[in-house]
């Protein structure tokens, strides 16, 4: 595998609300890397099972090209959960996103259903990081992607905030144990990890200081509630000019005759090392990416 193919773009990940036809139809022509496509929060109980419907239909039209395409199920003790994650199972979609995920068991349950139902191989299983028992065992549901096709961790900080009855501030006091341990775990075991939503589609300058957060924290990219969001989240999230101009010279350093073999050197009057290079690899990595996304 490629480094490049290792880094699918994730900056933007928005909520597509699965009884909305015109949303799904919009979603076809916007700029986000991935689309969920939701039965959950969005979705009214007496919508659901129209839902369902609308997004399997939805996804067979394959009209949502390079985009990443994940459904999000209600939770497996709803009365939709288990109908929901049969019809994802064969939908043909890249992933199935899981809510009230607290323990490496469930996981390791939905894996079961997904593989007794036939699902591809390809299908990977994401899940909602909302409860504090999901963060007391984060550890161990990470860690269950070792046998399963558990792939990445979306956190959500609005149920966070309802269950902690935490006060939702600018810096997100609150929730910063619970973003930093879920995202040390994710990275432990090769996840992707999601940052939450920003609640307010009106400030544009509120949203891009949290993905900015978000990014300094090492997230791979923002939930979306807007369409009106997936730009700030794009830009916040892609690799700055100055960023890969330093990337491209520690690499290009490292390539040099002289530089072969050697642990550390310098560029540009710093000190890198190896560390810094496997750094400027996986940034151009992700840059390639973005621009194959774009194309």
């Amino acid at each position: 595998m490629t480094a490049a193919a290792r880094f699918r773009p994730r900056r933007s990940c928005l909520y597509v609300p699965g009884a909305n036809a015109r949303a799904l139809e919009k979603a076809q022509s916007l700029p986000a890397d991935v689309l969920v496509l939701d039965l959950e929060d969005a979705v009214a109980p007496d919508a659901k099972a129209d839902a369902r419907e609308a997004i399997l239909d939805a996804v067979g039209e394959k009209a949502y090209g390079a985009r990443e395409v994940v459904i999000r199920i209600n939770a497996l003790d709803t009365e939709w959960g288990q109908d929901d994650l049969e019809m994802a199972a064969s939908a043909g979609v890249d992933a199935v996103l899981v809510p009230k995920v607290t323990s490496g068991k469930d996981v390791r349950a939905v894996n079961r259903f997904l593989d007794d139902a036939g699902a591809s191989p390809d299908l990977g299983l994401w899940v909602m990081i909302e409860m504090p028992l999901a963060i007391l065992n984060i550890k161990k549901i990470a860690k269950a992607s070792a046998k399963t096709r558990l792939a990445g961790f979306v956190m959500g900080t609005n149920d966070l905030a309802k269950e902690y009855n935490a006060v939702a501030t600018p810096d997100r006091r609150a929730f910063m144990y619970s973003l930093s341990a879920a995202l040390v775990a994710a990275r432990a075991y090769r996840l992707a990890a999601i940052d939450g939503v920003y609640n307010d589609t009106g400030d544009a300058a509120g949203l891009s200081a949290e993905c900015e957060q978000g990014r300094v924290l090492g997230f791979d990219g923002k939930s979306l509630i807007h369409p009106a969001q997936i730009e700030t989240a794009n830009r916040v999230f892609s690799p700055g000019a100055a960023e890969l101009s330093h990337a491209r010279a520690v690499v290009e350093a490292f390539a040099r005759p002289e530089n072969r073999g050697k642990g550390v050197i310098s560029v540009n009057g710093q000190m890198v090392e190896l560390l810094h290079l496997q750094q400027a690899e996986r940034l151009i990595a992700i840059d390639d990416a973005i621009g194959k996304m774009a194309s």
